[in-house]
């Protein structure tokens, strides 16, 4: 009896996943980097530069809206995020570049809470360091990013709260100065659970309002798709 004839290996035609690779003129991150020089260099307000900045360039739609998150996210979570970095540099903070520490900023931030799959953040960060300081520090920047994505934000939050000060480590977690976090505490007669809560809301990402000025509330709600809040913004 003939035995059938062998079967041919199938071959895995899945393709390997691509290295990502940033756009030739990263608008958002360079409108990002921009804001936080501004409010270093200048004690800027940011909620002025950004939207100028915009215009200016002429960024609209999602590019607007990731310049947004990564502008104001990074200024917002600025405390945690050199908290962080300090635990992956082998210097003060002090001695870091401060535009190199910008860029860090805003490479912790995306790998830290946003939803920008990592290697896509270490990619783009990397990349703006290039363009926005020098190929200099573009291997320091790339190692420190790789250290802060190799744990997810709780991880980070556990390992550098202060473990017997549990004020601070509500400071540090909400990214807040110690002595705003011990001003909530007083506010609150003391108590640390409610200090917590008031300040992850004060650290949340804020939602946008509309105000109903020439149409009624509920035709706003309409053409909007939006929610009726409690407040008038």
């Amino acid at each position: 009896m003939t035995p059938p004839p062998a079967r041919k290996p199938v071959q895995n035609k899945r393709r390997a996943a691509r290295p990502y690779t940033p756009p030739a003129d990263d608008k958002p991150r360079r409108v990002a980097f921009d804001v936080l020089a501004a409010v270093r260099e200048k004690d800027a307000y940011a909620n002025l530069v950004l939207p100028g900045l915009l215009r200016e360039r002429g960024i609209t739609g999602r590019d607007a809206a990731l310049a947004t998150e990564l502008a104001y996210g990074a200024l917002r979570g600025q405390g945690l995020y050199d908290a962080v970095i300090a635990a992956c540099v082998d210097r003060p903070l002090a001695q870091v570049d401060p535009p190199v520490l910008d860029v860090l900023r805003l490479g912790a931030h995306q790998l830290l809470r946003t939803r920008i799959p990592p290697h896509a953040a270490v990619s783009a960060t990397v990349d703006l360091a290039r363009r926005v300081v020098s190929a200099g520090p573009v291997a320091f920047v790339n190692a420190v990013l790789r250290k802060i994505a190799a744990k997810d934000l709780a991880t980070w939050v556990a390992e550098l709260a202060p473990a017997d000060d549990r004020l601070g480590a509500l400071a540090l977690e909400h990214s807040h100065p110690r002595w705003i976090a011990g001003a909530f505490r007083d506010a609150l007669k003391g108590d640390l659970w409610q200090t917590g809560a008031a300040l992850a809301a004060d650290d949340a990402r804020p939602e946008v309002h509309l105000v109903a000025r020439s149409i009624g509330r509920d035709e706003l709600v309409a053409q909007s798709g939006g929610t009726p809040g409690p407040w008038s913004p």
